[in-house]
């Protein structure tokens, strides 16, 4: 039966409405990046979480929630070692605040990212999944980004720090193709928590300070004491040896996302 158009106004003012009195949705997006540009086949890849309530939101790696998920409880959870692509960001649309958390050593350091997304919206539409989607670009952390963003979802959110157009962003990517976010399913409801509400703040030299205290002695052997580690056949590891394979791994890792605040190392 052909749908005529006051029906499908109705349908899609009934979806609008369904979206914006729903207070809880989490938007997981296909994350890909490349972290060393020496390595073009070592492809990262990883499902991450928007979770959106209230014209707040938290970004992570589905990891990192399920960490969260523990330390809210008062367990243990796992959290990823180096300071360098850490994808933790809290935003609060509606005073357009963003926010990187960095977790090292256990305490977690807060940053705030006050640089501007002026972004420049194109009249180019094209539709993705079942959504119509219209094409803008910005830049960022000295890349230059292209996102798709639809107003069928009417939340001015997105992956990563990236919020301010008028619908969700549902795919994006640098123009060297390093870095991309792509919307593969939304759930309605869910859990939402903040778990990392007790937090240092820092600036981009702290920031820097903190990845070359990570560089020089990742695992905290000089301050902790000594810290000793087994290989699968029980043999205690040298951990001169361990630091300056870890210290390699570093190095190698040459492509964070915010290349404009790319850590000097050596």
């Amino acid at each position: 039966m052909k749908i005529t158009p006051p029906l499908k106004f109705i349908f899609l003012f009934s979806l609008v409405s369904t979206f914006c009195f729903s207070q809880k949705f989490s938007f997981i997006y296909e994350t890909k990046f490349l972290s060393a540009k020496g390595k073009p086949d070592d492809i990262y890849k990883d499902h991450m979480v928007l979770d959106f309530e209230n014209n707040t939101s938290i970004f992570r790696e589905s990891m990192a929630k399920k960490a969260d998920s523990l330390s809210f409880m008062n367990k243990n959870g796992g959290y990823k070692m180096g300071v360098e692509n850490q994808f933790y960001i809290k935003k609060d649309i509606s005073n357009t605040k963003t926010e990187k958390i960095i977790t090292y050593l256990r305490a977690n350091y807060l940053l705030p990212i006050d640089e501007p997304l002026n972004w420049k919206i194109s009249s180019e539409q094209k539709t993705i999944g079942k959504y119509k989607s219209q094409k803008a670009e910005v830049n960022y952390g000295g890349r230059n980004w292209i996102a798709w963003f639809t107003t069928e979802l009417p939340f001015n959110d997105g992956p990563y720090v990236f919020s301010g157009l008028p619908g969700l962003i549902i795919s994006i990517e640098d123009t060297e193709h390093d870095y991309s976010f792509h919307l593969v399913q939304i759930k309605k409801g869910g859990d939402w928590f903040d778990a990392r509400k007790k937090a240092i703040t820092i600036d981009w030299a702290k920031y820097d300070h903190l990845g070359k205290s990570y560089y020089n002695d990742p695992w905290n052997s000089k301050t902790a004491g000594k810290v000793t580690f087994y290989d699968p056949q029980g043999k205690e590891q040298d951990m001169n040896e361990m630091i300056k394979r870890a210290q390699k791994s570093i190095l190698e890792d040459d492509n964070p996302l915010e290349l404009n605040h790319k850590i000097n190392y050596k």
